[in-house]
C-alpha cells in the first residue's frame, strides 16, 4: 500500500518530473528486463588468468552485486516519480490541458504539441505551466 506524501512537491520538480517521465518508463523497463536476464558470464581461459584491475572489489560476483544493487534502487527512484505524476494527474482540469499533459508523459516535444494542436511552442509552455499549477496547487 503506497503511504501518504508528506513532501511538498515543489512545481520546478513537478515540471522536471512531466518532462522527464517518458524516459524514466522506458529506463524501468529495461532495467527491470536486464534484471530478469542475469549475471554477466564468466570469463575462461587466458582472460581467466590476466592480471585485474587495482582499486575494486576482485570478485566479479561481487561487482555483479552492487551494480544490481544500485540498479534497485534507481529503479524504486523512478517509479516514486512516476508514482507522484500519476497522483497528481486528475487534479488536472481542461480538454487542452489534458491533452498536452498525455503527450509530454508520451515524450512529444512542445514544438511537436504546438505544431499538431495549432498553437506555438511558447502557447504550449504556458499551458504546461498552467498544469503544473493546477496539479501543484
Amino acid at each position: 500500500m503506497l503511504k501518504e506524501r508528506t513532501l511538498t512537491i515543489t512545481p520546478d520538480a513537478l515540471d522536471s518530473m512531466i518532462t522527464d517521465y517518458h524516459w524514466m518508463v522506458n529506463a524501468i523497463k529495461e532495467m527491470r528486463s536486464e534484471m530478469v536476464i542475469g549475471a554477466k558470464t564468466a570469463q575462461y581461459g587466458i582472460e581467466a588468468t590476466l592480471p585485474k584491475a587495482v582499486g575494486s572489489v576482485g570478485d566479479p560476483i561481487m561487482q555483479e552485486a552492487i551494480r544490481r544493487s544500485k540498479n534497485i534502487k534507481r529503479v524504486a527512484e523512478y517509479e516514486r516519480k512516476l508514482l507522484e505524476v500519476q497522483m497528481l494527474i486528475d487534479r488536472v482540469t481542461g480538454d487542452r490541458e489534458m491533452q498536452v499533459l498525455n503527450w509530454m508523459l508520451d515524450g512529444k516535444s512542445k514544438r511537436w504539441i504546438a505544431t499538431n494542436m495549432g498553437l506555438s511552442h511558447t502557447h504550449i509552455q504556458n499551458i504546461k505551466d498552467n498544469i503544473v499549477e493546477q496539479m501543484v496547487g
